[in-house]
């Protein structure tokens, strides 16, 4: 991967790291990229541009379209969608390239850019690659072969992009949500008109909070990584359930009736057991992550349900899923893949499906995620250290070697080196938590000793 490419895209401080001109030159690099790669042979190219409600996305929008126009691309500006919505729209409109302004979970200063190829799938990593090549080219001087005249981009704002993705949710819907009541927090972000439309249309009774967006609200004390308004208002409420969303609404974490927090892997299990039941868990098996708990793994076993695990990040789980033909997939941070419905992460489809699950089978959300118990965790993060001889010390294989001896078939043992920061992190699962803790105690005086 380049410097500019992460693990989901560009991102950085919006006008600091992520300039209008960088995003209106990758734009441009895009454009001449997949012209090279033939991805526009024989027809004029169409992009479908969408963002988040930050401030910064609205100059980044400009510069973006204003990249693409220039380089003969035709844009459909969709206006503020959630990210999976651009995916899917992008593939629905049969457009070329597909553009999110968006950084997700991250505070409102940050904003990123994210590439979809044909269909609305993640942009190849030697695509991404050869865009960030092209790009620092041109941005030393090379000049563009720029069309000129009727040859430049058309710009209109594609209004319909709302109730399409809307349509296409309520139509993968395997029944109606009559007589559930659901508080849904919108994080102040791309779902905050979506999310609420999709659930009343399917039929629900909806209690919104985090839906009023202004440009710098999003994200702020809400939304899927903070939990403790959504828990208050169901409990207020009285409502079924509770859904929260990320600020590109990619994510989906949830709460039942009694304000208990539902992760992704609790979710992952009662989804992965519906679509057994209805036929359409592909290979009898689910994708989660080298982070996902301990409990969820010995759960699917215990219902005979294979889990293939994969790097962190949802980029790693997609692409198993994609390899291998898998239908469900996620991480415990609440990125859920429905592949026969999305080609990315879907919070809005997320917690459709999980509250579809609770009105058919009339049981509570508590009592469907009783299916698995989650085991404590602890997680401790090393500084400091030579993360680079994780793998190659004996001193520390000796230490983790101790460990899971000492947790046996109950607990788990995770050493992973930080990808942006000098530390490791050490993860320990046990059937209690005091045992977690001083397990992971000792890791982390081990790796200190090891590799300080």
């Amino acid at each position: 991967m380049g410097q500019l490419f992460g693990t989901d895209g560009v991102r950085g401080v919006a006008n600091a790291d992520l300039t209008a001109e960088l995003a209106l030159g990758l734009s441009v690099a895009a454009a001449h990229v997949l012209a090279e790669a033939g991805t526009f042979a024989g027809h004029r190219a169409t992009a479908v541009v969408g963002r988040d409600p930050r401030a910064s996305g609205e100059f980044l929008e400009a510069a973006v379209v204003a990249g693409l126009a220039s380089a003969g691309v035709d844009v459909l500006r969709v206006g503020v969608l959630p990210t999976p919505a651009v995916a899917y729209l992008t593939g629905a409109l049969g457009a070329d390239l597909g553009v999110m302004l968006s950084a997700s979970h991250n505070a409102m200063p940050d904003n990123g850019i994210k590439f979809f190829a044909r269909g609305g799938h993640k942009l190849a990593d030697e695509l991404e690659d050869r865009i960030e090549a092209v790009y620092d080219e041109h941005r030393t001087g090379a000049p563009w072969d720029r069309p000129t005249g009727a040859g430049v981009g058309r710009v209109s704002d594609y209004d319909e992009g709302f109730d399409k993705y809307v349509a296409h949710l309520i139509g993968v819907l395997p029944n109606r949500l009559d007589g559930l009541k659901i508080v849904l927090d919108e994080a102040h972000g791309a779902a905050a008109r979506v999310s609420p439309e999709a659930f009343t249309r399917a039929g629900a009774e909806i209690v919104t909070i985090g839906a009023e967006p202004d440009g710098l609200n999003i994200n702020d004390g809400c939304g899927s990584t903070h939990l403790e308004l959504l828990k208050q208002a169901v409990v207020e409420h009285g409502a079924d359930l509770g859904i929260a969303h990320d600020g590109d609404a990619d994510r989906c974490l949830a709460v039942d009736a009694s304000g208990a927090e539902i992760d992704g892997d609790q979710i992952l299990a009662v989804l992965a057991l519906a679509m057994r039941e209805a036929g359409r868990l592909r290979g009898n098996t689910v994708v989660g992550t080298v982070m996902s708990n301990l409990g969820f793994k010995l759960a699917m076993e215990g219902e005979g349900i294979q889990v293939v695990q994969t790097g962190v990040g949802d980029r790693y789980v997609l692409e198993s899923m994609k390899a291998h033909g898998y239908a469900l997939g996620g991480e415990q941070s609440g990125h859920v893949i429905i592949l026969d419905h999305a080609t990315t992460g879907d919070g809005t489809l997320t917690g459709l499906m999980l509250a579809a699950r609770v009105a058919a089978t009339g049981r509570s959300l508590a009592d469907l995620v009783g299916v698995m118990q989650r085991l404590p965790q602890v997680l401790v993060n090393v500084p400091d250290v030579d993360k680079s001889r994780v793998a190659t010390s004996a001193e520390l294989a000796a230490a983790v070697a101790d460990a899971e001896r000492e947790l046996g078939t109950t607990g788990r043992v995770l050493l992973r080196p930080s990808g942006t920061e000098p530390l490791v992190r050490v993860m320990v699962e046990a059937a209690d938590i005091e045992q977690a803790r001083a397990v992971a105690g000792r890791l982390a005086d081990a790796v200190k000793s090891a590799l300080g």
